[in-house]
């Protein structure tokens, strides 16, 4: 049987299981609570971002720089996306 862990905790079988999966206290009850709350989807994949090709040539030249891309300022659109996914 799942302990009552308080008001603190929304998902007690969720936090145990984590618990017992080897999660600290406070991460487990983050996830718990999360899981617990309709508008939040933890489980779910993070951000989606638009594939390279909707992205402009100026977009991509900014990412390559992040990335450190070696080459990117003679690379055309289709050179960045490959660099940048390569």
């Amino acid at each position: 049987m799942t302990k009552d862990h308080g008001k603190s905790i929304k998902n007690d079988d969720t936090y145990e299981e984590l618990r017992d999966k080897g999660y600290d206290k406070s991460k487990a009850a983050a996830i718990a609570n999360a899981q617990a709350n309709p508008d939040m989807h933890p489980s779910k994949k993070g951000g989606q971002s638009p594939a390279y090709e909707d992205w402009t040539k100026d977009e991509l030249m900014g990412r390559a720089q992040e990335l450190d891309i070696e080459g990117r300022s003679d690379m055309t659109k289709d050179e960045l996306i490959d660099a940048l996914r390569g």
